[in-house]
């Protein structure tokens, strides 16, 4: 029987915008290597397949509202590497502001650092901010940015394999440590891109790191179907979800691959207590202590209006922009209005449902429900796992691990023991063949 993958969306003190208010966190430990290490460990005692940091080349929010300024992720993970010993590490780096060769080497630096336990989770940033931090005026298009996303994943895959796996020889006795003949230079030059190769990190314990993507839009799916090995996705409902499965897999299979090497997770934000009341009650105490008028603000920025324009006490206008106006998040853009429109929620009810997980599906609970809903998702063709984001970290993490987890080891829906050395393994993934030498081969025959 296969088993569901889990995942642990690690951000700050937690997923929810005012978790940093309670008397328990830490308002500071975003920046703390220790209470990432804390965590860390945590989530590989509950054996899941991996962790997760997300990223991007700019300011998030107002600091203001929540905690501002993260550390470079695969500096950290580097740092979490050395605290722990099988747990997957999966980074957030963006193909519309960095270039291959350097973002190649420092992926298969931290999977040779790691043993082997490397992810990459590619995106390609929305925002007009991030531009601005890179000497463009505004936001490339979205159909350029998954173009140069596109040929930046296929350069990358040239330079993790631009090593033979025997190329490094260490014979002494000869006095030849490598093999040049079996180096294969790169020679890309494309739309975008132009690289010669090869890199200069020999090929990685996995090959290469785990590719992972989050974008929902159709270009997103469609560079998923193509790239992808792990998807982190947003749903609201069951049929929803069922229907971005059945999508994203069928996409897959169109572009020649194994559905089953594509893991869908969506994101569940449990809040969990002992009874379905303390649940709800922590749920509740994290939004009271939500600012609106910070809220309020960023949901003006995400829909494309002013903020004078979204009363509190009301829903959404009527008015707003069409999805095929907006150039960046265009998924997450569509799915807070049909979330809205579909619950007719005003404005101050869809700050805290968006408070708690931006989108991604809440849930409040006791273990026993949460386990359910899981299981419910995952047995009914909606989720191959699911990327956990507790609302308060450390808390929440440990009670995931400690009261959810042992659930679904009894249910037989998850591991006991981890029982592979790579990230890929834990997935369920074979180690990639170098794609040069397969061409060899194949010119050999």
């Amino acid at each position: 029987m296969t088993m569901l993958h889990l995942n642990a969306f690690l951000m700050g003190v937690g997923h929810h915008e005012a978790a940093w208010r309670l008397p328990e966190s830490d308002p500071f430990a975003q920046t703390d290597v220790a209470h990432f290490t804390r965590l860390a460990r945590i989530a590989e005692r509950g054996k899941l397949d991996s962790l997760f940091l997300a990223d991007s080349p700019v300011l998030w929010n107002s600091i203001g509202r929540r905690p501002g300024g993260t550390l470079e992720p695969t500096v950290l993970l580097t740092a979490l590497a050395g605290a722990t010993r099988h747990i997957g590490l999966i980074a957030t780096a963006s193909t519309t502001y960095n270039e291959p060769f350097n973002l190649a080497r420092r992926f298969a630096s931290l999977d040779h650092v790691s043993g082997g336990r490397a992810g990459w989770n590619i995106v390609t940033t929305a925002g007009e901010q991030a531009a601005r931090n890179f000497n463009l005026d505004e936001l490339p298009a979205h159909r350029d940015r998954y173009e140069r996303a596109a040929e930046f994943v296929e350069v990358s895959l040239k330079l993790w394999d631009s090593w033979d796996d025997a190329a490094p020889l260490g014979d002494k006795d000869a006095g030849r440590w490598g093999d040049d003949d079996l180096l294969y230079p790169t020679e890309h030059v494309g739309r975008y891109f132009r690289v010669a190769g090869p890199l200069n990190v020999p090929r990685s314990p996995q090959g290469y790191p785990l590719l992972v993507q989050a974008g929902s839009s159709e270009d997103g799916k469609e560079l998923a179907a193509r790239y992808a090995e792990a998807v982190f996705t947003a749903q609201q409902t069951l049929a929803e979800a069922q229907a971005f499965y059945r999508d994203l897999k069928e996409r897959a299979a169109r572009a020649g691959r194994d559905p089953d090497t594509i893991k869908i997770l969506p994101g569940i934000v449990p809040a969990i207590g002992a009874t379905e009341a303390e649940a709800r009650a922590l749920e509740d105490e994290l939004d009271r202590l939500i600012k609106p008028e910070y809220a309020r603000q960023q949901l003006a920025t995400t829909l494309r209006v002013a903020p004078e324009d979204l009363d509190l006490d009301k829903e959404l206008p009527a008015d707003l922009p069409a999805e095929d106006e907006i150039e960046g998040a265009k998924s997450r853009y569509t799915l807070i209005v049909t979330l809205a429109r579909r619950e007719r929620l005003t404005v101050r009810q869809l700050i805290g449902r968006l408070g708690g997980g931006r989108g991604h599906r809440t849930f409040a609970g006791t273990p026993e429900q949460v386990a359910d809903a899981i299981e419910e998702w995952y047995r009914s063709g909606a989720a191959d796992g699911f990327n956990i984001m507790p609302p308060v970290l450390p808390s929440g993490l440990e009670a995931f691990v400690d009261h959810v987890v042992p659930i679904l080891q009894r249910r037989g829906l998850f591991r006991t023991e981890y029982t592979g050395a790579t990230l890929r393994d834990h997935y369920g993934l074979p180690r990639p063949t170098n794609q040069f030498t397969r061409q060899l081969a194949a010119t050999a025959r």
